[in-house]
């Protein structure tokens, strides 16, 4: 009786170890296809990177302090990773738009479409307690990530430029 509990101890722990490294993989797995290099010899994290640390001038003190602001509601496990990719978005927008300093405006093209639309919901409810009012960015859901469809940093940056740019 007593090894029977034991042999269904050890199953279940089994179990639950197997669940626990395929969950663990699926996350390295997407971190290191975002870390495979491009036609051009970059990965996705190389030009976020790069993109960041060239609008670096232009964030002041008040965007910056946005930022982490509009992070907050995220995981604190998941949050660096969270906020260095928005920072990206926000970074490409705010240089191809030549903008002296990265303003509201950037920050939320570069916060929409650098957040899942699972976690539109999420978002919409911390900018409604913050007071922002992000009517004028709808269209911008749209080119959120899903788990169809996958944009790079380009693709999503470039369809923001070309939206702006109608608008003018």
């Amino acid at each position: 009786m007593y090894a029977d509990w034991v042999m269904i101890l050890i199953a279940v722990w089994g179990f639950i170890m197997i669940g626990l490294l395929a969950i663990g993989g699926y996350f390295m797995f997407r971190k290191f296809l975002k870390a495979l290099p491009r036609e051009d010899g970059y990965s996705e994290l190389d030009w976020q990177e790069y993109y960041i640390n060239e609008a670096l001038p232009l964030w002041n003190e008040e965007a910056k302090e946005l930022l982490n602001e509009l992070v907050s509601p995220v995981p604190e496990l998941f949050r660096d990773v969270a906020k260095q990719r928005i920072a990206g978005r926000i970074s490409k927008i705010a240089l191809d738009e030549k903008v002296d300093t990265i303003s509201l405006d950037q920050i939320m093209k570069g916060y929409i479409i650098a957040t899942p639309k699972r976690d539109h919901k999420f978002m919409k409810k911390k900018l409604n307690e913050l007071g922002i009012d992000y009517t004028d960015y709808l269209e911008l859901f749209e080119l959120a990530d899903d788990e169809k469809q996958k944009f790079s940093i380009f693709e999503q940056t470039e369809l923001v430029t070309k939206k702006s740019r109608q608008e003018d």
